[in-house]
């Protein structure tokens, strides 16, 4: 019996690490601060995070930076002169 206790024990204590982040790219993009946040933490600890949270970190920050969705493409009226 005890040993059965010390087991379910262990197995909870391995369970009360920090679980990863689940926020969505959507949620990274619309916050600046966390999104610089985790940026940080993926450069100096990436193994840390995992993979998966610093793969939506990545889209993300390319997502604020490419293409917000707001602002259309205006191409100038005159063609800029060399």
């Amino acid at each position: 019996m005890n040993k059965i206790m010390l087991v379910a024990f262990a197995v909870v204590l391995a369970a009360c690490g920090k679980a990863p982040t689940t926020e969505t790219v959507e949620a990274l993009a619309a916050n600046p601060v966390r999104l610089k946040e985790l940026r940080e933490q993926c450069k100096t600890d990436r193994a840390k995070l995992g993979d998966e949270t610093c793969n939506r970190v990545a889209e993300a920050t390319k997502r604020r930076f490419f293409d917000d969705g707001k602002t259309p493409y205006n191409p100038p009226k005159k063609a800029p002169t060399f």
